[in-house]
C-alpha cells in the first residue's frame, strides 16, 4: 500500500499469518481496535497524535513481531513529520537510560510531626 509515496507493508496479512487477531492485540495492549486498524491500513492521521501514536505503533509492532523502528520510520515519513528529539534518542538501541533521582524531596520535620499527630487522632 502507498501513502504519500511511502510503501506500507501488508500488516494485516502478517498478523493473520501469525494467527493473531485484532481483538487479542487490543486486549493485550489496551489499544482500541479502531487505532490498530488505522495502523494496519497506514491511516496514521486517525491516530491520536504525539507520543500516543508512537506508543501505539511500537506496541502493535511488538505484538505482530515486526520491526518497530521500521514501522515508526514509515509513520514519520507518511505523516511528513520529523521524529521528536526524545523519541529519536529512544529509538537508538545504544541510548543510555535516563538517570533516576535517588533521593526524596526534603520534608521539614515539623510538618512531618504535625501530619503524624493528626493521623493518630483519627
Amino acid at each position: 500500500m502507498r501513502i504519500n509515496q511511502v510503501v506500507i507493508p501488508d500488516l494485516p496479512a502478517l498478523r493473520r499469518q501469525k494467527g493473531i487477531t485484532l481483538d487479542a492485540i487490543s486486549a493485550a495492549t489496551r489499544i482500541g481496535k479502531r487505532y490498530l486498524d488505522a495502523i494496519e491500513r497506514g491511516a496514521f492521521t486517525l491516530l491520536p497524535g504525539g507520543i500516543y501514536s508512537i506508543s501505539y505503533i511500537r506496541q502493535y509492532a511488538r505484538a505482530v513481531d515486526f520491526d518497530e523502528h521500521e514501522l515508526l520510520e514509515l509513520y514519520f515519513a507518511a505523516t511528513n513529520s520529523a521524529a521528536p528529539a526524545a523519541s529519536t534518542a529512544a529509538l537508538r538501541d545504544d541510548a543510555a537510560p535516563i538517570p533516576f533521582r535517588q533521593y526524596l524531596p526534603f520534608i521539614p520535620r515539623a510538618l512531618f510531626n504535625v501530619s503524624i499527630r493528626k493521623l493518630r487522632k483519627t
